[in-house]
């Protein structure tokens, strides 16, 4: 490799980092007062360890979180705070979607494998993994990874490439992200443009 070659990939590496960085990811504060609803085709659970099993169409909700996947694994722990582990059958995607909080936006999910976390409000998705930020149904962001970690509480993401990443026209399975201009926020005065040449 040559070292502007190297360079250049470090440069798109450091300003990925920045950008998701960039990302506010505030996940709605009243979720976490609302109670967890369970839907799915078939449910088993088990008191002494405080887990369901629940397959076929599964769909968790709670408040504005809903969950989708074809099994999962839920457990409550002594303090009330939910965990879940949701897997797609093969060739599909386990979903997940949350309104972030003051915002007319939501974060959308998806991945082989979704790990979620209520007490620290952390969601793991794991192979072929993609997450958007949406205003209304407008697409503002987009980022794609092998593992993509979304923290709500800190407002953060977190994402890593590798071969389960890997496409046609991605074979590096590097992390990509698409990000929408930012437009200016009211109040403030637009970047000033040179007058043009008599």
């Amino acid at each position: 490799m040559t070292d502007t070659r190297r360079a250049s990939g470090l440069a798109f590496l450091a300003l990925s980092a920045a950008l998701l960085a960039a990302l506010p990811a505030h996940a709605e504060r009243a979720d976490r007062d609302k109670p967890l609803v369970l839907e799915a085709d078939n449910a088993s659970y088990d008191d002494l360890k405080q887990v369901y099993h629940l397959s076929g169409n599964v769909v968790l909700t709670k408040g504005t979180m809903v969950l989708r996947s074809d099994t999962a694994d839920l457990r409550t722990d002594p303090e009330g705070y939910n965990y879940a582990i949701a897997l797609a059958k093969p060739g599909n995607l386990a979903f997940i979607r949350q309104k972030r909080d003051n915002v007319d936006e939501y974060i959308e999910g998806w991945g082989e494998r979704i790990e979620y976390d209520g007490k620290q409000e952390i969601s793991k998705l794991i192979n072929r993994a993609r997450m958007e930020r949406l205003q209304g149904a407008t697409q503002l962001d987009e980022i794609r990874g092998a593992v993509i970690t979304y923290d709500g509480q800190k407002e953060f993401y977190t994402a890593s490439g590798g071969a389960e990443n890997a496409t046609a026209a991605n074979p590096s399975g590097r992390v990509r992200a698409v990000l929408a201009p930012r437009s200016s926020t009211p109040g403030t005065p637009a970047p000033a443009t040179p007058a043009a040449k008599p």
